[in-house]
Formats: C-alpha cells, sequence, structure tokens
C-alpha cells in the first residue's frame, strides 16, 4: 500500500494495488478506483486538508496484523 500526498493539488491518494482502474465518484471530494475484478485498488481525498488532515495536519496510520516497512524517511 501507498499513501501519496501532492501538497501543491492538497490531493491525499490511498493505493492499494497498481492496476488499471475505473474511478466512481463518491462525493465531491472522494472517488474509490476499482480494478477489473472490482476490487478496491486506490481512494482519492480532494481537499485533504479540509477532509483529512484536519487541525493536526498529520495522518495517523495503524496497521493491524501485517508487518510494516517504512521506506523514505
Amino acid at each position: 500500500m501507498k499513501i501519496i500526498y501532492d501538497p501543491k493539488g492538497d490531493v491525499l491518494y490511498f493505493e492499494f494495488r497498481d492496476s488499471t482502474v475505473t474511478t466512481k465518484r463518491v462525493t465531491d471530494d472522494i472517488a474509490v478506483d476499482y480494478d477489473a475484478e472490482g476490487n478496491v485498488a486506490g481512494v482519492e481525498v480532494l481537499d485533504a486538508q479540509k477532509n483529512v488532515l484536519k487541525e493536526t495536519k498529520k495522518i495517523s496510520v495503524q496497521f493491524e496484523g501485517i508487518s510494516a516497512t517504512m521506506v523514505g524517511v
């Protein structure tokens, strides 16, 4: 899984799998990408400062049942 934030566009993207996708807009600010089998491949959040980061300006990620590797820290 990748979490990508574009500060210039204020867009946050959660990528679960790298594949060709079909996008369904859920709200004005949230779109869900589906792969060919109908599995969620990613989630895009526009206006991330308002919708996700809020006052703390941080994202908290909790991993359950998996081991995580930090890349580029």
